[in-house]
């Protein structure tokens, strides 16, 4: 593996990471944009613009753009999260250069009126599709109510009012600030020729022009506030329990992530074999959402109405033990074998890689191999994670749950 890296005058980091036995190689764009860099009036933007970029450019038709990845059989995509925007593609190496040109020129698309109008009613449907899937409506809405009056509290898809309220205008507007070329990283992963790779950049990318871009940083405590929803097409309690955690940049974060899978990994976790093991509950995790400047520990749980308490408590009662005895050196040991696990596979593939290495970029400013993440996750002691569960106090949490009307069942 050999890192290179360049920034142009402009502001635009370039990185790639060359792996020259590698039998593809993945490119992206990784925009520092998404919900919590919005306001109310225009919440939902940043997934808009994901969407209004396949529309094309002042060159290339809708069509086009997608006749171009098609011919080199790409795996593209894109997809927007709170805090950023991720545009990428993994392709055979003898079109990397293609696809990554590609891209550069989609990073200055058309935004044009009519595709404008007509996205519209393809987010509404996307919006509304989702408020039909309550584990994810649940998930949605508890992070609302846990960063009450933070932005990363905004929705990433909005809301069919501020989409019907977002004008072209404000959406182009939002665009020039925040796909400002000092707010993006270019990130090349695989086997690639760097030189070519970075002549490119400079080539098509130096005219863009810089802008002052801010995001507001600071921690949140969380809301604890707890509410219920009732839906009458619903037959299953769907709950969502939030509570503070660690940011991206906190060195304690691999500690904090092998916590998230003691407690909530799919099987052989503590809500495993205490909810889902015992019938409790049909469904039971938590993951770990670490961002920029702040960071939460999410749990979502499914389960019929009638068991609802008794599922409660077994949470407070799993969190207290936790706090009470701490974890054992086995269970530190099964989950590191886990993540490892993860992380080794999933690097494997240049699409992979890519990802981890403009996340780090994004949030770090520094690239990390493989190796150091390795490192880092096999050096966390059982004294790490139990000094972690006496600073977080993991039963004062934010909960939201979703489920049918109590007299329903």
């Amino acid at each position: 593996m050999e890192f290179k890296k360049e920034q142009l005058a402009n502001g635009l980091n370039v990185i790639g990471e060359i792996n020259k036995s590698a039998k593809s190689a993945s490119v992206g764009f990784f925009v520092k944009t998404g919900s919590r860099d919005e306001n109310e009036q225009i919440n939902g933007v940043s997934h808009f613009l994901e969407h209004m970029l396949f529309k094309g450019t002042d060159k290339l038709s809708a069509l086009q753009v997608s006749e171009a990845f098609d011919r080199t059989g790409a795996q593209f995509n894109a997809g927007t999260a709170e805090e950023y925007t991720v545009y990428y593609a993994a392709v055979l190496p003898e079109y990397l250069l293609e696809v990554a040109g590609l891209w550069i020129e989609l990073m200055r698309p058309a935004l044009r009126d009519d595709d404008f109008n007509i996205e519209k009613n393809v987010i509404k449907e996307e919006i509304a599709m989702y408020k039909d899937m309550p584990s994810f409506d649940v998930m949605d809405k508890c992070q609302t109510l846990y960063f009450a009056g933070h932005p990363c509290g905004n929705s990433i898809l909005g809301s069919e009012e501020s989409i019907d309220n977002l004008t072209a205008e404000q959406m182009r507007d939002y665009f020039t600030r925040r796909y400002a070329p000092n707010n993006m990283v270019l990130a090349c992963a695989g086997n690639f020729d760097w030189e070519q790779f970075c002549s490119m950049s400079e080539k098509f990318c130096s005219k863009w022009q810089k802008q002052n871009v801010c995001r507001r940083l600071e921690n949140c405590e969380g809301s604890r506030k707890k509410k219920r929803i009732e839906k009458s097409n619903l037959v299953r309690e769907h709950i969502c329990l939030m509570s503070t955690g660690v940011s991206a940049q906190d060195q304690r974060r691999f500690a904090a992530f092998l916590l998230g899978v003691i407690i909530g990994d799919s099987v052989g976790s503590r809500f495993y074999w205490e909810l889902v093991d015992k019938a409790l509950a049909e469904a039971a995790g938590m993951y770990v959402k670490q961002m920029d400047g702040t960071g939460a520990f999410c749990s979502y749980i499914r389960c019929s109405t009638g068991n609802v308490t008794k599922v409660l408590d077994t949470v407070s009662g799993i969190f207290q033990s936790l706090f009470r005895d701490g974890i054992t050196e086995d269970e530190l040991r099964k989950a590191k074998n886990k993540v490892l696990s993860a992380l080794v596979i999933k690097n494997e593939l240049s699409r992979g890689r890519l990802d981890d290495l403009g996340s780090n970029w994004l949030y770090l400013e520094k690239y990390r191999t493989v190796e150091d993440d390795i490192s880092a996750i096999r050096a966390v002691t059982v004294d790490d994670v139990n000094v972690l569960i006496e600073q977080f106090k993991l039963g004062d949490f934010t909960r939201l749950s979703i489920g049918p009307a109590e007299n329903d069942e």
